[in-house]
């Protein structure tokens, strides 16, 4: 379950135009939260408030050996008004949902384009109401843009008893460049702390990452190139091909590597990979494939992620090193539900929930003539369900999802187990981790998250 400040920090980003997908640390990381999702431990409780369209507040306390907690702030210099900050208003899939779809790559900097189809003026009226809508439009998007391009995000968090604090600073300074820096200040870390800094600049078709670190002295640079689909220089709509093209798959490739090297420790790294990923366009089942190599340690890791229906995703990722020839493998599940845990453990299809409001219309008998000619009846329009009578005004609309069951298992025989959720305005993770190798205690990890925002 994602905490309610990285929902905030996905807003603002979503508020800005910032693609967070178009980045080389995200290639795996859509197999990566649907195998590699964190169990909770013990009881932890958040309190959150989005007290204002520019702040933030979160404090959360814990109870696992001991009891700890955390205090966060956070400020947004672009107000974030159409965000649903309650959390019995909250779309779960928000907050649960593990299988990331890609966003369309924007063209920033479009021009407006004025309507063409307006009924017939004189030439003189028509110019200048072009021209002054025109103005209108430029001058508000100018400084949208403009607020944009220049917006901030400051956010703090303090974590108790151990002093530890943890600050993330974001600054625009156009709609393609964008700097982070991340500091953690303790007194276990060497130096009393480390300081992150990330160069982001993103042109749509490819993106580009300078990183620097006072942790070893580590300096690098990644990037992501993106080739076919939309990212292509004439891309093609699935929905204006002819009826052969439509079945193909119509995704974008992506692919990058990173390069890194410790100016004190003296040593360095790379890592190559490549990603395929289908379009909100396609009309398959979407699907997330990956493939990345580190040349110099001999890893080979593969990932394949698909949703097979809207409330079902699975993953698998298999892992290969050339060098030692061990390999690992691990398998992933989401199933999204909209009954209430009891009534999902007894069986029934997770997606739909019988209405007994509903009438069913009941199923024709196979013609005499369809039998003698060995075949089947031709298939009847389909027919709305029919309503009882008297009860339509009782109908009440139900969520779409109720809540969603995680599951993972490696190599080692080892299962998590993660149930999410909403009861009322909580919501709720609830989470154990079992070592089938060890049946003699099995449960290696129990915990219950609940969050709670205003």
């Amino acid at each position: 379950m994602r905490e309610f400040m990285h929902y905030i920090t996905n807003a603002f980003y979503g508020a800005t135009g910032w693609n967070e997908d178009n980045t080389y640390k995200e290639v795996n990381a859509t197999a990566r939260e649907l195998i590699d999702f964190s169990l909770p431990r013990g009881l932890r409780i958040t309190l959150s408030s989005l007290a204002t369209p520019h702040f933030a507040t979160s404090y959360q306390l814990g109870s696992v050996d001991i009891v700890d907690g955390s205090i966060s702030y956070l400020y947004s210099s672009v107000p974030l008004t159409n965000v649903a900050s309650q959390s019995d208003r909250i779309p779960l899939p928000a907050l649960l949902k593990s299988y990331r779809r890609l966003h369309e790559l924007g063209s920033r900097g479009k021009p407006w384009l004025l309507d063409t189809d307006a009924p017939a003026e004189p030439v003189l009226q028509t110019v200048a109401k072009k021209a002054a809508l025109a103005s209108r439009l430029a001058a508000t998007n100018a400084k949208k843009d403009l607020d944009k391009n220049r917006s901030s995000l400051l956010y703090g968090r303090l974590y108790l008893p151990q002093s530890l604090l943890e600050g993330l600073v974001v600054k625009r300074f156009s709609s393609a460049l964008q700097v982070q820096l991340s500091a953690v200040s303790a007194q276990s870390l060497r130096n009393g702390g480390t300081l992150l800094g990330l160069v982001q600049y993103d042109k749509g078709k490819y993106g580009v990452e300078g990183l620097a670190s006072t942790d070893g002295g580590l300096l690098g640079v990644r990037g992501l190139y993106n080739f076919g689909g939309d990212a292509s220089s004439s891309p093609t709509d699935p929905a204006s091909e002819n009826n052969a093209e439509r079945e193909r798959i119509y995704g974008r490739f992506s692919a990058g590597g990173e390069l890194y090297y410790g100016t004190l420790n003296k040593s360095g790294g790379m890592s190559l990979g490549a990603r395929f990923a289908t379009l909100p366009t396609h009309r398959g089942t979407p699907l997330t494939t990956t493939l990345t190599i580190n040349p110099l340690m001999g890893n080979i890791n593969a990932t394949y992620a698909v949703l097979a229906r809207d409330y079902c995703s699975l993953a698998t990722r298999m892992e290969f090193n050339v060098y030692s020839y061990e390999s690992e493998w691990a398998v992933g599940m989401e199933l999204w539900s909209n009954r209430r845990p009891a009534g999902f453990l007894l069986g029934a299809n997770p997606a739909v929930e019988p209405d007994p409001l509903v009438e069913k219309p009941k199923a024709r008998e196979r013609s005499f003539q369809a039998k003698m000619e060995w075949r089947l009846d031709e298939p009847e329009p389909a027919r709305e369900p029919i309503v009882a009578a008297g009860k339509a005004e009782t109908a009440v609309k139900k969520e779409e999802y109720l809540g969603v069951l995680k599951a993972r298992l490696d190599q080692n025989l080892r299962v998590g187990l993660l149930w999410e959720g909403r009861v009322k305005s909580l919501i709720f993770s609830l989470g154990t981790g079992v070592d089938l190798q060890k049946l003699g205690e099995p449960f290696r990890s129990l915990g219950l998250d609940i969050q709670y925002s205003s």
